[in-house]
């Protein structure tokens, strides 16, 4: 008798005491919220193939028609390191791909060095340490590589060595928002640049990698990888993937009008038609 009636005390007791809480998850200590989407080579250079010959001006328009205006061209600083009014080999069409880099928390221990042989090993180890070695590894046919970088470190993070092994592997231009060195040969290379303002001095001491294919800011403009890169004099126009078929498609539509009219008035004032004519 006894026991039931401890039984309906503790029973009772029971129904008025709260459900157990559910232990809550732990908070992830760093998490990226933008997630990033990886598209097969023949998919980039199938989408590539519909901008180029597009002039940056044809892209924005498009940009505005789709509800994207003046929300992802990168403002005037970001500029052609070297410009040919020939050719305008200038001019960039590609995938991208990107790269985010940071100023260390350090200095380097010893810079002075005794010979180049010297310097250049010290070099060696704080690439491996800092640089992460492989990082252009990423680097395929019909990419832009997009460079968030502190202006302040004068950093001459890609230059006239470097740049041209990574257009030998297809990378059709570089867009920064600090600089390249080498200014003169890169010109003369035809490797297309869009920066700040040119830079001087050696990765080594000034720069550190911290992400790649990882979303970055160049130019004010949110860049993923996967994006569409189209840029020439008027700027650096950035094209979301997600909408890149459309405007590739309302762009065409603009620019193959505004040139049956530009033809016109090439005959009309007596000019011999050019090859912007029919790109």
């Amino acid at each position: 008798m006894r026991s039931t009636i401890l039984l309906l005390c503790a029973t009772a007791l029971a129904w008025g005491q709260p459900a157990p809480q559910a232990a809550k998850p732990p908070v992830p200590f760093s998490r990226h919220f933008i997630e990033t989407k990886q598209y097969s080579q023949a998919e980039n250079e199938a989408i590539v193939a519909k901008y180029k010959g597009l002039r940056t001006t044809d892209v924005l328009d498009a940009l505005q028609a789709v509800g994207l205006h003046k929300v992802t061209v990168m403002d005037h600083g970001i500029k052609p390191m070297w410009v040919d009014g020939v050719k305008l080999s200038h001019t960039v069409y590609g995938v991208a791909i990107t790269l985010r880099l940071v100023p260390p928390q350090e200095t380097p221990p010893n810079t002075e060095f005794k010979s180049n042989d010297e310097m250049m090993q010290w070099q060696r180890t704080w690439s491996k340490r800092y640089m992460q070695g492989g990082y252009t590894a990423f680097i395929a046919p019909e990419t832009v590589l997009v460079i968030e970088a502190p202006l302040r470190a004068d950093n001459g993070f890609c230059g006239s060595n470097n740049a041209l092994s990574w257009k030998n592997r297809g990378l059709r231009g570089i867009v920064t928002e600090a600089g390249c060195r080498d200014t003169d040969e890169m010109w003369i290379q035809r490797i297309p640049v869009y920066q700040r303002e040119s830079t001087r001095f050696i990765n080594e001491g000034t720069i550190a990698v911290e992400s790649y294919n990882t979303p970055v800011v160049v130019g004010g403009v949110l860049v993923m990888p996967g994006d569409i890169i189209v840029a020439d004099m008027n700027g650096v126009a950035v094209v979301p993937r997600a909408k890149a078929e459309l405007v590739a498609k309302i762009a065409r539509e603009i620019h193959d009008s505004d040139n049956k009219t530009r033809m016109r008035l090439y005959k009309e004032g007596g000019l011999e038609p050019d090859f912007t004519l029919t790109r």
